[in-house]
């Protein structure tokens, strides 16, 4: 077992994440065959789980840890009682503030190509995960940091928390899909805008150009993001991930196309059980009772 904790400055590529949850019972996320305690725990309230980044002081991430993430998220989405999974950080001054920059120094092209990839399968299972996946954001979120906060569908963050890719200041570019990600959600010159002057921006400027979906009082975004995932929780499964599914896989094909899709997806929740009940409930004046088939 690992031990808690380690100093270092953390600035670029990675952030840590740790699975725990408010609830009592173990997601059962295992690595490399034994419970990551230390820096991965895992818990559940209801039907959400709770990923919980936290190796102080700032979160800074290394090459292992990344790939106990990939696991980790291989995992969480095959377990069919999580419907959403929120992403927090536990160090109240950081959400993550990116890789260890004294592993970074390390790296050459053969290393630094092994980082990068371990980030982009990461986080393409974070991104890929067919639950919906929310995060809360307090305090610094930079570099790998944001990266992870962009792989994520909604993102709440508090007052006082800045974010930010600032590779440039360091010499080299975001790694772990900012490039990509980041124009995508918030359009081609904002994304520019904080790449090429590696400035963050603060929470409001963030919700302004569509970085962050809301922006709650300092202290306040893991609680409104769990209340938002117990929302989302309390529909079928089916519907919410077929929502996630047209709108996430549409987005990568002509209009028309993605037409057909949501054709395809809204005849095939016609014959589910849950369209059935959502109906029958709403005519009833009742609440659903969803049982996910």
């Amino acid at each position: 077992m690992r031990k808690r904790g380690g100093e270092g400055v953390a600035w670029g590529l990675g952030g840590l994440l740790i699975f725990k949850c408010h609830g009592r019972k173990p997601v059962g996320i295992y690595l490399s065959g034994f419970l990551m305690d230390t820096f991965i725990r895992s818990e559940k309230e209801g039907r959400v789980a709770l990923v919980t980044l936290d190796r102080p002081p700032v979160n800074a991430l290394t090459l292992e840890m990344v790939r106990e993430l990939g696991k980790a998220l291989e995992d969480a989405g095959r377990d069919e009682e999580v419907s959403v999974v929120v992403l927090a950080g536990a160090v109240g001054r950081a959400f993550a503030a990116g890789a260890d920059i004294r592993e970074m120094a390390r790296l050459d092209r053969t290393s630094g190509r092994a980082l990068a990839q371990a980030g982009h399968e990461a986080l393409g299972r974070l991104a890929g995960l067919a639950q919906p996946v929310l995060c809360a954001v307090e305090g610094v979120c930079l570099g790998g940091g944001c990266e992870i906060a962009l792989a994520c569908d909604l993102r709440v963050a508090g007052e006082g928390a800045r974010l930010g890719l600032p590779e440039v200041s360091l010499g080299t570019i975001p790694g772990w899909g900012g490039t990509q990600r980041l124009p995508r959600l918030v359009g081609r010159s904002a994304a520019l805008r904080l790449m090429l002057t590696a400035e963050p921006v603060e929470a409001q400027e963030a919700l302004r150009i569509g970085l962050v979906d809301r922006v709650v009082p300092t202290g306040q975004a893991l609680a409104t993001t769990m209340e938002m995932a117990g929302r989302i929780a309390g529909f079928g499964r089916l519907a919410v991930q077929a929502v996630k599914r047209c709108a996430l896989e549409g987005l990568q094909m002509p209009l028309e196309e993605g037409l057909r899709l949501e054709v395809e997806t809204f005849s095939r929740l016609c014959d589910t059980e849950d369209m059935k009940e959502g109906l029958k409930a709403f005519l009833e004046k009742r609440k659903a009772e969803f049982k996910d088939r």
